[in-house]
């Protein structure tokens, strides 16, 4: 075990750059050193830690499972280290000219950005806004990269060097056409709950960026011993609204933007026949912004804006 007392913590910055470069040649162009001195902390590394570290593999290194290990700690350690050191700066929303990129479903196009548009330009005019689409799998990358500032979807096993927070629990419910013959003919009024047979019988459309015709309402249709029969998918909820708007398919929605949208495009909401757990929903972020001061306060104004949407309603009232 290192003694941390006597171990030099700029070598743990030459880890930290030869776990992103996989290279000595790499790990000193980012640390501005050469490639003998990352060596030779190389070499100290091995010493006061009793371990490879990193097995040469043709021009590269290979991490050893222990450097593997290190990596997502040691990172955030780093960053965090980084902020404290820095210091809070001071943040004058009124004078501030940043930009903001938030990752995030289209979902948030409707049921966030106009809400955090009107009072960012009240409160911080030379700030702006872009919501760029959640690529499925790379939200991460676009953190660590720094890309996005903030990014919002389900929440999950995050990395150590990201923080993030519980904004709301994302109910579904079912939408159709009002007016749907098949909801008419059963005789069901809004807000009733569609039996399984119907349900199960009828054509489906989800919301898929990836392209999948599997989704959470068949993980719960599965728990109930059943299956549906999903159609058609589309990459944004939008085109799962106007879809089921003109068709006779029918969809699992979120609930919030179901009564948000429903009225104005002809949707009558229904209860679903089968169980679906609610979708805990988060923003998340680069540790290393956590004690920055303008994301601070945009993340607030994001909390402020989004956790109300957790508050359920009655769909008896939105057909």
């Amino acid at each position: 075990m290192a003694n941390i007392s006597n171990l030099d913590l700029n070598l743990l910055r030459v880890l930290d750059a030869l776990l992103r470069e996989g290279s000595t040649v790499g790990a000193g162009r980012r640390l501005a050193l050469s490639q003998p001195a990352v060596s030779a902390a190389l070499g100290r590394l091995r010493h006061a830690l009793g371990d490879p570290l990193f097995v040469r593999q043709g021009q590269g290194l290979v991490p050893t499972s222990y450097a593997t290990s290190l990596e997502g700690p040691l990172r955030a350690v780093l960053e965090e280290l980084e902020s404290v050191l820095s210091g809070p700066e001071t943040f004058d929303p009124a004078e501030a000219q940043l930009d903001f990129h938030i990752s995030g479903t289209d979902f948030f196009a409707t049921m966030l950005m106009p809400e955090l548009g009107a009072r960012v330009q009240h409160a911080a005019p030379g700030l702006r806004l872009q919501l760029v689409d959640l690529v499925p799998d790379h939200h991460v990358e676009a953190l660590e990269r720094q890309d996005v500032d903030l990014a919002l979807l389900p929440e999950r096993n995050f990395p150590a060097w990201t923080a993030h927070a519980r904004l709301f629990h994302a109910e579904f419910t079912v939408i159709a056409r009002t007016g749907h013959p098949a909801l008419t003919a059963a005789g069901l009024a809004p807000g009733e709950m569609i039996p399984m047979e119907l349900f199960c019988s009828l054509g489906h459309v989800l919301c898929s960026p990836d392209g999948r015709f599997h989704g959470l309402g068949d993980d719960a249709l599965a728990r109930a011993g059943r299956s549906r029969r999903v159609m058609m998918s589309v990459p944004v909820f939008e085109g799962v609204l106007q879809v089921v708007a003109a068709t006779d398919l029918i969809a699992l929605f979120p609930t919030g933007l179901a009564e948000h949208r429903g009225p104005s495009a002809g949707i009558t909401l229904y209860a679903p026949p089968m169980a679906i757990p609610p979708v805990p929903l988060s923003m998340i972020w680069h540790r290393c912004r956590s004690r920055d001061p303008a994301h601070a306060w945009l993340r607030g104004m994001v909390q402020e804006i989004l956790t109300p949407l957790g508050q359920r309603t009655d769909l008896s009232v939105l057909g």
